[in-house]
């Protein structure tokens, strides 16, 4: 019985330039589908700019029907007109995937990053180098923007895997799995 392969869908919002990427997962065996940019900022209408988000984040669920939808956390900054911006640019990507009843979840840059490459302080040029390690791909994008909603939908992987504990159970995440066995902590 073949095992139905899982798909996650991430997001890299913004209003100049929305990043996304796709993976599938078969087993083990994790495969780029998809990596590529939106580019809002060409147009000159705010709303414009939104639907032309929500349009592409709905027309990328409908053509790949992911399983998961994660988008990156917008970190704060000092120019507030640009936290709105971007602040509307994931509402309505989340918007879009709760539309077609997919749960979200949203990660720091910095927890992107150390899921990606063991560095929360990598260098954009580090997490691709990383993607395309793991991904088997050579082509490097033409903005970042893509290799960060990539590595979101790859974040969003490595948090939901499960660890096996020496009794056959499964923990979800490493806290759980050092209360349930104190004695593997070591001082």
């Amino acid at each position: 019985m073949e095992i139905k392969p899982k798909i996650i869908l991430g997001i890299d919002p913004g209003t100049v330039v929305m990043g996304y990427g796709l993976i599938e997962i078969r087993g083990t065996t994790l495969t780029l589908l998809e990596m590529d940019i939106l580019r809002p900022g060409s147009t000159e209408d705010p709303y414009r700019k939104l639907q032309l988000i929500y349009n592409t984040v709905s027309g990328l669920i409908i053509k790949y029907k992911p399983d998961v939808f994660a988008i990156e956390a917008p970190f704060f900054g000092k120019n507030v007109q640009s936290m709105l911006k971007l602040g509307r640019a994931q509402g309505v990507a989340i918007a879009a995937a709760m539309r077609h009843g997919l749960d979200v979840t949203e990660y720091s840059p910095k927890k992107i990053k150390q899921s990606v490459t063991g560095n929360g302080n990598a260098s954009k040029e580090q997490v691709l180098k990383m993607l395309q390690r793991l991904l088997s791909f050579d082509e490097d994008p033409r903005y970042f923007d893509a290799s960060d909603a990539l590595a979101v939908a790859v974040c969003h992987y490595f948090q939901e895997k499960t660890f096996s504990i020496s009794g056959g159970s499964k923990v979800n995440g490493w806290e759980e799995f050092l209360q349930k066995n104190p004695a593997r902590l070591k001082k």
